[in-house]
């Protein structure tokens, strides 16, 4: 048995001191650090945050390696450097490439998921990201392979899937999503130049999240509330992407005044690049400049981003002003929720997975433990 002692414990309620927590694979309990029982190995946190283990559901790659890459090491790398920003669980998110290449992409997720825990972060499952999109809102996606809505192809896959985009006001994506949601896949709409009703018949028929809102969508407009205004108004998740380039400070402050917290979610979008230097690198097959940390196409459409989840918490908690507790939920129980698991993940409470994570008032990430065992320490 081992305890964790001398921390600032953050939970859904608040953040509370003088706890304690006890592990092994889970969570055993929480109780005064006077109640310790003997026996355990203690970690001495010294007064850092204890957090639940960050859960991204939406990362393309980091330390120079992608989702799509046919290297059998790059899912393991990733999986890897992720547990030193604090993820101890993510989706692998896919581009919109030709189909055979994001098949065996599908094929390599699903070989990993069903490793035994290792080094990394926990593979939960892929993010598709395309090829269902719209060309007028295609970003960062590769036109040449966007097709439209069909579950034939999937259907092998579908207990691979946990989200997928897709623009709802293409052919069949009614239907598609229907089908989809039947087969217990979260179906997020996102990369589309819907109006607002499309948009809200894609909710209607069960779409439950929104891909990096604001991003590659129709915008809010007095008269054309667009996806913008369907997020807003009807009860879906949403991601963000709280680099302050995807989504300026002052809009996320006033994000926070019409969404309730428990629908909003903190991706990265994180590419390739991220935990790199600025350089040329690539997304989806095709060329991406990283400048002061900006990931753009030659154009100057953004390509995803090199953010980390530390750095997406301390940006939203400074610029919403929210306490630090309900910011925390944005990238652990949120997300938890959206894809079924809150009662194994998202929280630190007894029976749920000791997936945990250290960090300072900086949001530096200082320790991370998966499964009750330490994954990543800061030198």
């Amino acid at each position: 048995m081992k305890a964790i002692k001398n921390i600032k414990l953050i939970t859904p309620e608040g953040i509370r001191e003088n706890q304690a927590v006890v592990y092994d694979q889970t969570i055993r309990e929480i109780l005064s650090e006077k109640q310790l029982p003997s026996g355990c190995a203690v970690i001495d946190g010294g007064g850092a945050y204890l957090s639940p283990g960050f859960i991204d559901l939406h990362v393309h790659g980091c330390a120079g390696y992608d989702t799509m890459d046919e290297e059998d090491e790059a899912l393991k790398v990733i999986a890897g450097r992720l547990v030193t920003t604090g993820v101890t669980s993510f989706l692998p998110t896919t581009m919109t490439m030709d189909r055979a290449r994001i098949e065996r992409a599908l094929d390599r997720i699903a070989a990993a998921m069903n490793k035994e825990p290792g080094q990394g972060a926990q593979i939960l499952g892929c993010n598709m990201e395309g090829p269902f999109l719209s060309r007028e809102k295609k970003g960062a996606h590769d036109e040449r392979y966007i097709t439209k809505p069909a579950l034939d192809w999937l259907q092998p896959y579908l207990g691979v899937i946990r989200v997928l985009t897709v623009a709802p006001e293409l052919d069949g994506a009614i239907d598609f999503i229907q089908e989809l949601v039947a087969a217990g896949v979260v179906v997020s709409l996102g990369h589309t130049n819907a109006t607002y009703e499309e948009a809200a018949k894609g909710i209607a028929a069960g779409a439950s999240l929104i891909t990096h809102l604001f991003n590659a969508m129709t915008p809010l407009h007095h008269r054309h509330p667009g996806v913008v205004g369907a997020a807003l108004l009807h009860e879906v998740s949403c991601e963000v992407i709280a680099d302050n380039i995807h989504i300026v400070p002052d809009l996320q402050k006033l994000l926070v005044k019409i969404k309730p917290v428990e629908q909003l979610v903190l991706v990265t979008d994180a590419m390739r690049a991220c935990l790199l230097a600025d350089g040329t690198y690539d997304l989806g097959g095709l060329a991406v400049q990283v400048k002061h940390g900006q990931a753009r196409h030659e154009d100057g459409t953004l390509a995803g981003s090199t953010l980390v989840m530390g750095e997406a918490l301390c940006n939203f908690y400074r610029n919403t002003g929210l306490p630090l507790a309900e910011v925390v939920k944005m990238a652990t129980l949120n997300p938890a929720r959206i894809l079924g698991l809150e009662s194994r993940k998202g929280s630190i409470a007894p029976g749920k997975d000791a997936d945990l994570v250290f960090w300072d008032e900086d949001f530096n990430v200082l320790m991370t433990i998966i499964a009750g065992e330490k994954v990543y320490t800061a030198s």
